[in-house]
């Protein structure tokens, strides 16, 4: 399906029935990414796998301040709007993750429960945010001059995708394809527009956070379990999870694990 907003089309793909549910992909990703989920939620839930602006069939319009998080988070009830529900439950993974949680504090009365992915509220201080907007405007410009291939062939090999690397090949070449699929301005325009330097950090907000909270983590992500821990301290009544021998991408590398968790979650609230 395909809905224009503000002079952009956004592109989201709706299965099953049942209370809502929406999910964020993460960066380089699509709403495609969510398959395995999509197949273990669908049979209880209406599932709305979104691509981000900047990312899969949704333009990718020339603007980075079109791609801020406070724009991509009222483009998400624009879409709920759409399709008449008025309370959602709402998935992000990584960058998906982010805008999951600041959706969650920008739109508290829409938010049904919250399930967070190998996340983070943002960077803590000023000076971290500062350091973090310079590495990502060189890594758009990487992007824009190198191209796709070439950056796709950097992206894939960084630190935190090295548990992919023990994927079967076809689903290797699966996920290669669908960053492949991306545009080089799209990608550069979401760094510079909603990346974790731009973004507002929410940590002094945690608390305000009302809805039922899954927070997920994969064991060998040391980093992004370490943030989870913080995350539970400060989200009142928030659960956590660590899933055993994963790293970032929880819902690619064990995907049947990951999708029965969510759904129990899910499916206790419902």
């Amino acid at each position: 399906m395909f809905l224009s907003i503000n002079g952009n089309s956004y592109h989201y793909d709706v299965q099953g029935s049942g209370e809502a549910v929406m999910l964020l992909h993460g960066f380089t990703g699509d709403g495609g990414t969510w398959k395995d989920t999509v197949e273990i939620l669908s049979g209880s839930f209406k599932t709305i796998a979104v691509d981000l602006l900047g990312h899969g069939k949704t333009d990718a319009p020339e603007d980075p301040s079109l791609y801020k998080m406070e724009v991509a988070a009222s483009h998400l009830m624009q879409i709920l709007d759409n399709l008449q529900i008025d309370r959602v439950h709402l998935l992000g993974y990584s960058m998906g993750g982010r805008l999951a949680l600041g959706t969650s504090l920008l739109y508290p009365d829409r938010i049904k429960s919250l399930i967070v992915e190998s996340s983070s509220p943002g960077l803590k201080t000023k000076e971290e945010r500062a350091q973090r907007v310079v590495a990502d405007q060189q890594l758009a410009n990487k992007i824009k001059k190198d191209g796709m291939r070439n950056f796709v062939n950097y992206w894939e090999n960084i630190p935190l995708f090295a548990t992919q690397k023990t994927l079967p090949v076809e689903k290797q070449k699966a996920i290669r394809q669908s960053r492949l699929q991306n545009r080089p301005e799209g990608l550069a325009n979401s760094l510079l527009g909603m990346g974790t330097g731009k973004q507002p950090s929410w940590w002094d907000r945690l608390q305000e956070i009302q809805a039922p909270t899954l927070i997920m983590c994969g064991e060998l992500d040391i980093k992004f379990c370490r943030i989870a821990k913080d995350m539970e301290k400060m989200i009142p009544g928030s659960e956590l999870v660590m899933l055993k021998g994963t790293g970032h991408a929880l819902h690619v590398e064990d995907p049947m694990k990951f999708g029965t968790i969510v759904k129990e979650f899910l499916l206790k609230l419902a």
